[in-house]
């Protein structure tokens, strides 16, 4: 049978990723036998098939590659990206300008995602500078990639700005702002983008949804995750997405409906890794360890092997239940059955579970144990089982730690602040907070919230206006008389 350049093309680019690489060896003994190597197009198509299924075939035909048009460049750099393999990828852009061609549309996406990869801030203010310099800003992927990178970097203002100037905003566009300002906290920002993405009419995909319940859990806005969930059983795609389900596993755990969190899990046909940690987790917010072990061993009974996830989830479900020979149990397991060292989060997790049950020699054993240096976790764990102990000697030593680690964190001081009060030590207590004000340190006000109409009131401590108390004061049932102005101006002034 013979073959021709069009044929050999039409056979690698057809070719789906699952058989992408026995496609293309079979393809490619057919391109040497007829010695048609010389030909850019296939070998293109070639080392996109490659690239598919066998990055490190992919790389070989490419370094071997006499000439090189621009796709070719691309399919590399975007095939490194996309397995998060970002040095590699940007190596890749570098030989591409060191050969003296000029990256397209397609190259900067791959590159400025391998940029926000491995968080290299300064590169993607360069890359940015690029794209402005070549006039792309205005094509919607690469504006959507530089708004991605501002925006999982953390500098909201420029994102905002990228943001505006987009002069189209897909679903992708706008899930990366609202994602962006949930990771920053700015969590009702985020929603207020939401509610403009939908006025926009932009339809919410796979992606929003995640990210939107989440925010709501995160405000124990049951009110508003409840009325995405309505939105999801309208969509049958929506509805059969497990990420989807996970997200209102985890609504429904934050917000402390743990029916509605159970009835969402059992919903779930083909529960993943992340479905049973979430609800694991769930049922140790909600001090349910015994449930918590059951659904464990259950999940491993249907073939899943936990990750390091999952057993953080389940032994901080036992710490909080006080289930400490379930925990030893699973916490020696990890090494003698899946192999690997415990994480400083499983220390954390132990260190945690003997301390509030107030075994604080074997707590400190298992510190000393640890093969690398005990982080702050650790020793935070330590400081609040003698908080609830009122040990002295062991709060001031997780304290001695904490303060070389994070000289700067308020909460810290204001841990033994507490041991101190509690035990009655005045001195002691007051010469924590002159060194706190000395260091210029402060607690941070809290702040509650509260649906009004719809909309979330936030009240931040120390932050009272006439019109909040005058509200709070006209809805307290037991006042049954109207305040003048006088009255209220004085509250306010007083901190009413």
């Amino acid at each position: 049978m013979s073959y021709t350049i069009a044929s050999l093309s039409s056979i690698l680019r057809n070719s789906i990723p699952r058989t992408a690489f026995a496609h293309a060896t079979q393809t490619h003994v057919q391109i040497l036998i007829h010695n048609l190597c010389h030909d850019v197009t296939l070998q293109t198509d070639l080392l996109l098939a490659y690239s598919r299924g066998s990055l490190p075939n992919a790389r070989k035909l490419f370094d071997r590659m006499l000439q090189r048009n621009m796709h070719s460049w691309n399919i590399m750099i975007s095939a490194y990206a996309q397995n998060s393999m970002n040095t590699n990828a940007l190596n890749v852009f570098l030989k591409l300008l060191n050969s003296g061609n000029t990256p397209d549309h397609y190259s900067l996406p791959p590159v400025l995602k391998a940029c926000t990869g491995i968080r290299d801030f300064s590169l993607g203010l360069v890359l940015h500078g690029m794209v402005i310099k070549l006039g792309f800003q205005n094509y919607v992927i690469v504006g959507s990639t530089v708004l991605d990178f501002y925006s999982k970097c953390g500098n909201l203002n420029d994102a905002k700005m990228v943001f505006k100037e987009l002069p189209l905003r897909d679903s992708v566009t706008w899930n990366s702002m609202i994602s962006g300002l949930s990771k920053a906290g700015l969590l009702l920002e985020s929603l207020n983008y939401f509610k403009n993405m939908i006025k926009n009419s932009t339809k919410m995909d796979s992606m929003t949804i995640p990210t939107l319940l989440n925010t709501c859990a995160k405000l124990g806005d049951i009110t508003k995750g409840k009325e995405v969930h309505g939105q999801v059983l309208k969509n049958t795609n929506l509805y059969n997405d497990t990420a989807i389900k996970n997200s209102l596993i985890n609504l429904y755990s934050k917000c402390g409906c743990l029916y509605d969190a159970e009835k969402t899990f059992h919903k779930i046909k083909n529960p993943n890794l992340v479905t049973w940690t979430t609800m694991i987790s769930c049922y140790g917010h909600h001090g349910k360890g015994e449930k918590s072990l059951r659904l464990f061993y259950q999940m491993k009974e249907s073939g899943l092997k936990p990750n390091n996830v999952t057993l953080t989830a389940i032994l901080s479900s036992c710490s909080h239940s006080g289930l400490i020979n379930e925990a030893k149990k699973i916490f020696n397991s990890i090494k003698s059955l899946y192999k690997c060292d415990p994480s400083v989060e499983h220390y954390a997790c132990m260190v945690d579970l003997l301390s509030r049950v107030g075994r604080f020699n074997k707590a400190l054993d298992l510190i000393n144990s640890m093969m690398v240096v005990p982080p702050a976790s650790v020793w935070g764990a330590l400081l609040a089982g003698s908080l609830v102990h009122r040990n002295i000697e062991i709060g001031e030593m997780a304290c001695f730690y904490l303060f070389e680690m994070e000289p700067m964190n308020a909460s810290n001081y204001t841990a033994l602040c507490s041991l101190y009060d509690s035990c009655g030590m005045w001195s002691e207590g007051l010469r924590v907070r002159l060194e706190m004000r000395k260091l210029g340190l402060g607690k941070i006000g809290g702040c509650s919230w509260v649906l009004i109409g719809g909309e979330m009131c936030v009240f931040y401590k120390g932050e009272v206006t006439c019109e909040i108390v005058e509200w709070v004061v006209r809805s307290l049932p037991l006042v049954h008389r109207e305040l003048d102005d006088q009255e209220l101006s004085f509250m306010s002034k007083e901190g009413y």
